[in-house]
């Protein structure tokens, strides 16, 4: 299903990002999000949401987007944490660095 190295591990379950970035792209008003796994106390990890809207100066919570996942998937594969950016910034080739996205992430949200 995906890359084995951005595979997040929360609570001892396996959660691939492309099956939690395909349900929030569903989402209206989404053009681009990735998941990515950030580091918890309890859980080992938690999936982390980081989402590129159509428009920057929509407002929309966060809970709405992760509500919108738990109605698709299992509750553990929904984030807890939603991100808002600009822009996913994905290479040419369409890849996504997300190393770089699970710092930003991390800084934002890591308790």
């Amino acid at each position: 299903m995906g890359r084995g190295s951005v595979c997040i591990n929360t609570g001892g379950e396996k959660v691939f990002p492309e099956e939690v970035e395909e349900i929030i792209k569903k989402f209206p008003n989404v053009v681009d999000a990735i998941a990515v796994g950030i580091p918890d106390n309890r859980f080992g990890e938690v999936v982390s949401a980081v989402v590129q809207l159509k428009d920057s100066n929509l407002q929309v919570p966060p809970e709405d987007v992760i509500a919108f996942v738990r109605e698709h998937l299992a509750a553990y594969k929904a984030p807890r944490t939603v991100l808002f950016v600009d822009s996913i910034e994905r290479s040419p080739s369409g890849k996504v660095d997300y190393s770089r996205w699970k710092q930003v992430a991390v800084a934002a949200f890591a308790k």
